[in-house]
C-alpha cells in the first residue's frame, strides 16, 4: 500500500510542477458584451464583422466605431524552481519538523513479531493447568 501511495503522490507532484511552470494564454473575442469565441494557446476567431468597407479603388469609404474587442489573459509560469531553505522562517521549520516527526509512524512499515526459535514450536496446550489448579504467581 505504501508503494502505491508513493507512486500516486509522485505523479501528483509532477503534475503540480508541470502546471506551475507552464505559461497559458487565453484569447477571447467579444462582440459587444457577448463572448463569441475563446481559445487556448492560439488566437480566437472573430465574429466576421468588418469595421471598414473598402471601395474598388482600395480606399476606405465608411468607418464605424468598433463594437468588437479582443482580450487576452496571460498566465505566466514560474521560471525558477530552485528555492532556498533560508527563506523559511523558524516557525515554518518547526512546523515541518513536528509534522514529519508525528506522521513518521503512520507510513512506516511495522516489523513483524520475530519468533526467537522458529524450528522449535511451543507445545500445544491441552488444558490450562494454572487456571484449573487456581495457582497464580503474585
Amino acid at each position: 500500500m505504501r508503494e502505491s501511495f508513493l507512486k500516486i503522490l509522485t505523479v501528483l507532484m509532477s503534475f503540480v510542477v508541470l502546471c506551475s511552470t507552464m505559461s497559458f494564454t487565453i484569447d477571447m473575442h467579444y462582440c459587444g458584451d457577448t463572448l463569441v469565441d475563446s481559445a487556448l494557446f492560439k488566437k480566437a476567431k472573430s465574429c466576421g464583422m468588418e469595421m471598414q468597407q473598402t471601395s474598388d479603388s482600395g480606399l476606405s469609404v465608411v468607418t464605424k466605431k468598433k463594437c468588437c474587442t479582443d482580450k487576452q489573459l496571460i498566465l505566466e509560469g514560474q521560471d525558477e524552481l530552485k528555492t532556498s531553505l533560508d527563506t523559511f522562517t523558524y516557525e515554518q521549520q518547526v512546523f515541518v519538523a513536528s509534522l514529519h516527526y508525528t506522521h513518521l509512524d503512520v507510513f512506516l512499515k511495522s516489523e513483524a513479531y520475530k519468533i526467537s526459535f522458529p524450528e522449535y514450536p511451543p507445545p500445544l496446550l491441552v488444558k490450562d493447568i494454572h487456571v484449573l489448579n487456581e495457582t497464580f504467581l503474585i
